[in-house]
């Protein structure tokens, strides 16, 4: 039997050995589309640099070897290249002509990559012989086709052609957006052509677009110097003629604005002398390549009819050959399907132990990923708290040297000063709720507040980053929405930052509108809709799913760019979550993004009047702070110096204890009106020193001066007996404001 099966095997090995053997002498298809994509490749790059006497010839060659393997694709790809090398000496008509070529090739296959390509390509050429309903119907269609393919780099070139189609219609801001979008894949993706041209015609739009004032006019065109200089570089480093020679226009009209007409002048004439050379080499390329081309036809149609003799009789050829190969074929399949029968049973029972062994390892894998998060929202809320001890330092010593009158030339540094640390505050705020939200250690507060109050501080607080990027902050707000809800503002005001703060960062020379209105109203609550939107760069759709993932951006470009951490928009998903809300993304690369979300509010039977302003101090309710004696418990010898300054500057009697001990012991030996307790000291801890005070005086108010962490519970404050908590480190004006309504409170 055994003996047998050998035969059967051996007769197999040659007969596959014979039908190999009889084909290896015939050109192998895989390696003529090689060739072809050699050609092309060849073709295209000097297209790019301008050498172009040879291009026509090699994509001939490519036509004519795509031509004998019958494939459809290499067809258009050759098609295409020759129409961009028409497109690129400014023949549009022989460029239509080819690229329509290359859209019939491939018209049946509907989201492949070449017919994107030539919708993308003829889309430009419709716009240069302006037919602007044709360019931006097959501009549209190739972008359609990239987004099925999610293909983000031919995404990008088309989205820079349709910031050249914007442009050609006036719609500068669109055309400026799309320009800034498609530049950060070219960076990221390292483009030198693209990225150079993206940032040629971003200078053009830079120096046209409508301005307000001097200073967003000069803002402008330093960023224009910035982007043509770039462009200058890469063209120059890459030999990229065509685009130099366009520079030096974009150049020239800089600096006319800045009236440097000299300089202006000359870069005027080397423009117009660059593109008289172009212009020549150009004639004489089309003229030389036009005759090759139809001595060429002539010549492949002598081919065709000798051709004819030969494929009858490749015909009867491959007709006994696939005979042959189809028995060979068979026998291998029936010989095979009897060896895996055999096999069949030891795999089975290899692959049920496998898994189990799989099984364990990921269960172990769990646990140590479990302890791992673990870990990780320890470090971060160790670490977060820790930074917040010198940062109380930089901010509190920033403020007492910018209340002490400083220098007009230190103001200045002063002021970067306080930026910075409120900047790494900022960071540090944003760490710490991240690892609360995760932690599920967050819970919603129910209070009675005005939103357009809270909605109007947002873009108040954010007023001064929308300028700086020379943006216009627009509210449209419902006013049939009840005057007081019920609800969490710190929250609300927390998610309404982000989303608005994000459109500032994204946007330049552009607006962002928050819209407010009712959707519904029952007498208890009322149904809100929150919008944001801008017209900024936009994001695309492969970084729309990922975007509220923590630490997430578009693109270490974006990052480089715009700045931020990626934080963001993750607090807003899970603080939303809280509030069994969900947001929202709708956005389209260089026209901008729009987030929104629904969220029900109860409605507060207070009337407006009837709450205590949430305004900052008035100097008549500091004043009433004046000879006020005060406790500060704390451990940190620089904050302590702080924290008593800060009081002592606004008049008020300030004593210090090292440590909770201390603080206990003089608490009972003399009279104070207020303590500011921190809580992590050595000895005993805050909450233990604020409960023993409370056992022997209980009406004395306690704040907690302290950095907070992930673990503790706020509530476990006010149950300890303090009346209020303070942050650090702090602003100074809502320092005064918490001792204030805690002062008052405590009369009532």
């Amino acid at each position: 039997m055994r003996s047998s099966f050998h035969l059967i095997l051996t007769s197999i090995l040659v007969l596959t050995s014979f039908s190999l053997f009889s084909q290896e002498n015939e050109p192998k298809a895989s390696d003529t589309i090689a060739k072809i994509q050699e050609l092309q490749q060849g073709a295209y790059q000097s297209i790019l640099i301008q050498e172009l006497d040879n291009v026509v010839p090699k994509l001939l060659e490519a036509k004519n070897l795509a031509n004998a393997i019958e494939d459809a694709r290499q067809k258009s790809i050759v098609s295409t290249t020759l129409a961009y090398f028409y497109y690129s000496i400014y023949s549009y008509n022989l460029a239509s002509t080819e690229c329509s070529k290359a859209i019939g090739y491939i018209k049946d296959e509907p989201n492949s990559k070449e017919l994107g390509i030539a919708y993308s390509l003829y889309g430009l050429i419709s716009l240069k012989t302006n037919n602007k309903e044709n360019a931006e119907r097959y501009l549209e269609n190739a972008d359609r086709i990239f987004q099925t393919l999610n293909d983000e780099v031919e995404l990008a070139k088309v989205t820079y052609k349709k910031g050249l189609f914007a442009l050609e219609n006036n719609n500068v801001q669109v055309a400026l957006n799309y320009f800034a979008a498609s530049l950060s894949v070219f960076e990221s993706e390292n483009i030198p052509f693209y990225e150079a041209t993206a940032n040629r015609f971003l200078a053009k739009c830079l120096i046209i677009i409508p301005t307000e004032n001097e200073e967003e006019k000069e803002r402008n065109i330093n960023r224009a110097k910035n982007s043509i200089e770039r462009a200058f570089e890469l063209s120059r480093n890459n030999r990229y003629l065509k685009i130099e020679a366009d520079c030096y226009k974009t150049a020239s009209d800089i600096a006319f604005l800045q009236n440097n007409t000299e300089e202006a002048y000359t870069s005027l004439r080397i423009h117009i002398d660059k593109k008289d050379e172009l212009e020549e080499i150009h004639a004489a390329v089309l003229s030389k390549n036009l005759d090759f081309e139809s001595n060429n036809e002539e010549l492949i149609a002598k081919i065709a009819l000798q051709q004819s003799d030969l494929e009858e009789q490749q015909k009867s050829i491959t007709m006994n050959r696939f005979t042959t190969g189809l028995s060979v074929a068979l026998i291998i399949i029936l010989s095979l399907l009897t060896l895996s029968l055999f096999k069949n049973n030891n795999l089975r029972a290899k692959a049920n132990n496998l898994l189990q062994d799989k099984n364990d390892e990921l269960l172990i894998a769990k646990e140590r990923a479990e302890k791992a998060s673990i870990a990780k929202a320890q470090f971060l809320s160790t670490i977060t708290h820790e930074l917040r001890t010198p940062m109380y330092a930089v901010t509190g010593l920033t403020h007492l040297l910018l209340e002490e009158k400083p220098r007009e030339d230190q103001i200045e540094h002063l002021n970067s000063l306080k930026f910075s640390g409120e900047y790494l505050l900022s960071l540090i705020n944003n760490i710490l709720d991240l690892n609360k939200l995760e932690a599920n250690k967050v819970e919603l507060e129910k209070k009675s507040f005005s939103l357009k109050k809270r909605v109007e501080d947002v873009l108040i607080a954010l007023k001064k980053s929308a300028l700086d990027k020379n943006n216009k902050l627009m509210l449209e707000y419902d006013e049939g929405i009840p005057p007081k809800l019920i609800g969490d503002p710190v929250v609300l005001s927390q998610v309404l930052i982000n989303l608005v703060g994000n459109s500032v960062k994204f946007t330049e020379n552009g607006k962002i509108t928050l819209v407010v209105k009712k959707l519904s109203q029952t007498d208890r609550s009322v149904l809100l809709h929150f919008e944001i939107q801008d017209n900024g760069v936009g994001i695309t759709l492969k970084k729309q799913k990922a975007i509220f993932e923590s630490f997430t951006q578009g693109s270490v470009q974006i990052n480089r760019k715009f700045g931020g951490t990626g934080l963001g928009l993750s607090i807003v998903r899970n603080l939303l979550h809280l509030m069994d809300s969900k947001v929202h993304l709708e956005s389209e690369i260089g026209k901008g993004s729009k987030f929104w979300f629904d969220i029900k509010l109860n409605i507060s039977d207070e009337k407006p009047d009837s709450l205590v302003s949430n305004s900052q101090l008035s100097l008549k309710d500091l004043g009433a702070l004046e000879n006020l004696n005060v406790l500060v418990v704390e451990d940190n010898k620089i904050n302590q110096m702080i924290t008593k300054k800060i009081l002592e500057k606004n008049k008020i009697i300030c004593a210090v204890a090292d440590n909770g001990e201390d603080a206990v012991k003089m608490v009972k030996e003399n009279h104070y009106d207020l303590i500011l307790m921190d809580i992590h000291m050595p000895g005993i801890s805050g909450i233990e020193a604020t409960q023993q005070i409370k056992e022997f005086k209980k009406d004395i108010p306690v704040i907690a001066l302290t950095a907070v962490t992930i673990d503790e519970n706020l509530d476990d404050f006010y149950k300890a007996g303090f009346n209020e908590i303070i942050p650090k480190p702090f602003k100074t004006e809502e320092f005064f404001e918490k001792i204030y309504r805690t002062l008052q409170s405590q009369k009532v």
